[in-house]
């Protein structure tokens, strides 16, 4: 993801209060001119607000700084977390500007997993590979999800640049209650989605009989989420890839352009059907209406609006929102959480790591900052945030998927919250995690792939008109890139 506003990492308090710009915009300027005026043995991380908060323990009976003490960080080590702006393209802005001018703290940089290799590849970062302990390595290797480790490590050496910190799905969340008043049996939704077609039918059954606005809110604003998540997520289980499929999603300059093959057209079709009903023009019949055409200007907070409020059926969005939704006293148990649903399984699709259940892959990780004169102790810092306890605290206190996703299954509800009941559906998610396709080029291949599925959503282009054009702006980026390159 390239905007929190833009693409769905969104938490919980963000989502409920948006942080103040005037109060952050400057917050990794002054991280970075606090120089000797800190403590010897303090941190500086520049995080988010949430994490600022569960740093101290605000409002909470444990705090992240404890659990890391408990880990075995020295307990003369303190980690100052600094507010950065919330917007992650402003974040990244930022974060870029400090590490050019070489400046220091901030020591550790919370980095979104979308935009972490461009800063890999400039070499502002430090090699995870190099400087931690062997076992730990070893351990974060072995055990995090590698999808997540896809997006931290060094393309060319494969050296790993970034400690995952907490990943991110796309899941559909929905009212069990309301489907299954409209006659439907939801029991394997959980281990084994249903088809889009069986899907839409069920949201549209379930919204007439409960008498409700809408059977389905999503986000398809022309903004990095459409590019990055919610298209991504669609295109894929349809058997459609921007690039050919999974295997050259880090790797622009010499790879095919598939964005108007076949199954990308259908999913977009799809899309169509569900905004303007299958009598529209450029849709699929037996796909029905059941989203407002409002989606087209939704990002996440719009579009989870209606679903918290009880009008709509079936909403997808990220893991934060079951944090409240699934509590006691708002949907409880009738919240429903499943993978996406699909068109084609996997062997039917003719692209590589395509077709099937595909759940976007979002998430943030942690580097060093190479121009840190405090490495020991940041590299101490990072090293006890791979520990469980960390992780599960982080969990408890902001409903972050732990980067060891197995951890889900095993947490208790009662202490994490009402995320833990879905363990087996996170894990489905993150086995079927599909990330965007993060080269150098993606900030402006993401911002075209948006303008031109928006356009074709709306209606203001044809799918075939809207994905042609879309494949010829990716292929002169393409060609831009080898150019570059000397190739």
């Amino acid at each position: 993801m390239s905007a929190r506003a833009s693409v769905g990492d969104w938490s919980r308090r963000q989502y409920l209060t948006a942080a103040s710009t005037s109060a952050v915009l400057g917050s990794v300027g002054l991280a970075g001119c606090l120089g000797g005026a800190r403590d010897e043995n303090t941190i500086v991380m520049s995080g988010d607000t949430d994490f600022e908060g569960a740093m101290d323990g605000e409002d909470a009976e444990t705090s992240i700084q404890e659990a890391l003490w408990d880990a075995g960080l020295d307990e003369s080590i303190t980690v100052d977390v600094q507010a950065s702006v919330d917007d992650t393209d402003q974040r990244m802005q930022n974060y870029q500007s400090t590490l050019q001018a070489g400046r220091s703290p901030p020591d550790i940089f919370m980095m979104d997993s979308g935009w972490t290799l461009p800063f890999i590849l400039r070499e502002q970062t430090t090699s995870m590979t190099e400087v931690l302990p062997d076992d730990v390595l070893s351990r974060v290797e072995n055990d995090y999800l590698e999808a997540s480790l896809e997006t931290a490590r060094h393309p060319v050496t494969g050296d790993l640049h970034a400690i995952p910190l907490f990943p991110d799905f796309g899941l559909m969340q929905y009212r069990r209650d309301l489907v299954e008043d409209a006659g439907y049996d939801t029991s394997e939704w959980d281990t084994d989605p249903p088809t889009w077609q069986e899907f839409a039918e069920a949201a549209a059954d379930a919204r007439d009989e409960a008498g409700i606005e809408y059977g389905f809110t999503t986000q398809a604003a022309a903004y990095e989420g459409l590019a990055c998540c919610t298209f991504n997520e669609v295109m894929t289980t349809w058997g459609g890839a921007y690039f050919g499929g999974t295997e050259t999603l880090f790797e622009a300059g010499d790879r095919p352009i598939t964005v108007d093959s076949e199954p990308v057209l259908e999913s977009v079709r799809m899309m169509r059907s569900f905004i303007f009903g299958d009598d529209a023009s450029d849709t699929l019949d037996g796909y029905p209406q059941i989203a407002p055409s409002t989606i087209v200007q939704w990002t996440e907070e719009e579009s989870l609006g209606p679903f918290a409020s009880g009008e709509s059926v079936m909403h997808r969005n990220w893991p934060f929102s079951i944090m409240d939704l699934g509590a006691e006293d708002e949907f409880g148990e009738d919240l429903g959480v499943m993978a996406m649903p699909y068109a084609i399984s996997p062997e039917e699709a003719e692209f590589e790591g395509t077709g099937g259940s595909a759940n976007a892959l979002g998430g943030w990780h942690l580097t060093l900052n190479p121009n840190t004169d405090r490495t020991e102790m940041a590299v101490e810092v990072l090293e006890a945030f791979t520990q469980e306890e960390v992780m599960l605290t982080i969990f408890e206190l902001l409903g972050y998927i732990p980067p060891e996703v197995e951890l889900v299954a095993d947490a208790d509800p009662d202490e994490v919250g009402p995320v833990a009941r879905y363990g087996e559906q996170i894990q489905q998610a993150a086995d079927n995690a599909i990330p965007r396709p993060v080269t150098d080029i993606w900030p402006e291949q993401a911002s075209v792939i948006a303008q031109e599925i928006n356009a074709a959503y709306r209606g203001a282009k044809t799918p075939e008109a809207a994905l042609g054009d879309l494949s010829d702006r990716l292929e002169r980026s393409e060609v831009d890139v080898e150019g570059q390159n000397g190739n």
